[in-house]
């Protein structure tokens, strides 16, 4: 394998987050690292791959920031550079959840090992919570998570204030994420509205697929990741799903089977509401690919090296 991938974060108090952000750049620059960081002043988050070496040097630059300390990280390993460009950026918070007043360093749920995580999820008192997408569930999931139909973050909290004032209030919730930094603010935010029993599972799905056996896992399906790999399988190998490049929707091989399922085109979520004139500037630019991948030739136009790659990855499927 010839990159690491880092995905990776920290709350904790960050002073003047811009002035922070060019030297960051710079440095991933001069690494040759790619993908995207958000720093605010409540913290840093992001996924960025690389040399194991270039990744170090980052790691070792953002430690060095009074405060900051220890990172969480989740590594995982690909044959391919996963990101195109490298950004830095400055945002209110480093997950957006419309609450930046929610403060995960004082008042989160409590943390739970991927280890002990089966047994915490298999009680009939718990809750067990998805704090991820709607589209990212349908992928993979928990066995009998509830999944709270958000298509954003920031839906979460009107989501978590309906289950505060149910009739039938659950005594405890274990909630879940990629990587541990959704839950770990949305149990914050179930503390502050009433939920006493809170857990969530300490470096997430990424965490859990790495460290528990597929024998004994309660994961079903792939975890979505926002990268080229586009989905991790037990192991943190890359799974089955692409993405359609009409919508950029995570289409499955039963998708890519469907009579509407067009290559570097269209799936079966867009296919009737794409317009002709995009649907043709599409099919050109999948001739011009398969024309670079044939000659064994890189394709140098919007999506760069990284999305040739997976394109390639789907016509040998």
């Amino acid at each position: 394998m010839s990159f690491t991938v880092a995905a990776l974060y920290h709350f904790t108090r960050i002073e003047n987050p811009e002035e922070r952000k060019e030297p960051l750049l710079e440095l991933c620059r001069s690494e040759e690292i790619r993908g995207t960081l958000i720093l605010a002043r409540e913290g840093i988050n992001g996924t960025i791959a690389g040399s194991a070496e270039g990744i170090d040097a980052v790691l070792m630059h953002l430690q060095s920031w009074p405060g900051v300390g220890d990172i969480d990280v989740k590594y995982s390993y690909t044959a391919h550079q996963s990101f195109n460009r490298m950004k830095v950026k400055v945002r209110s918070e480093i997950v957006t959840m419309g609450k930046p007043d929610i403060d995960p360093l004082k008042d989160a749920g409590t943390y739970i090992d991927p280890k002990d995580w089966n047994d915490l999820i298999s009680r009939e008192d718990v809750l067990l919570v998805d704090t991820r997408n709607q589209f990212e569930f349908g992928i993979g999931r928990f066995r009998n998570a509830v999944d709270p139909g958000t298509t954003a973050f920031n839906e979460f909290p009107g989501w978590a204030d309906q289950l505060a004032t149910a009739q039938e209030k659950p005594k405890s919730v274990a909630m879940y994420c990629t990587g541990g930094i959704r839950c770990e603010k949305a149990t914050a935010y179930m503390r502050e509205i009433g939920f006493t029993d809170v857990f969530h599972l300490k470096g997430g799905i990424l965490k859990y697929l790495e460290e528990v056996p597929e024998e004994e896992s309660l994961w079903e399906g792939e975890c979505f990741v926002f990268d080229e790999r586009v989905a991790l399988k037990h192991g943190l190998t890359e799974g089955e799903y692409a993405l359609c490049y009409g919508c950029q929707n995570p289409v499955s091989p039963d998708d890519r089977k469907s009579p509407l399922f067009e290559e570097g085109v269209s799936c079966v979520r867009c296919h009737d509401s794409l317009s002709d004139f995009d649907r043709e500037r599409y099919r050109e630019r999948q001739r011009q690919i398969t024309l670079a991948l044939t000659r064994g030739q890189q394709h140098l136009r919007d999506d760069a090296t990284a999305k040739a790659k997976a394109q390639k990855r789907n016509l040998n499927a």
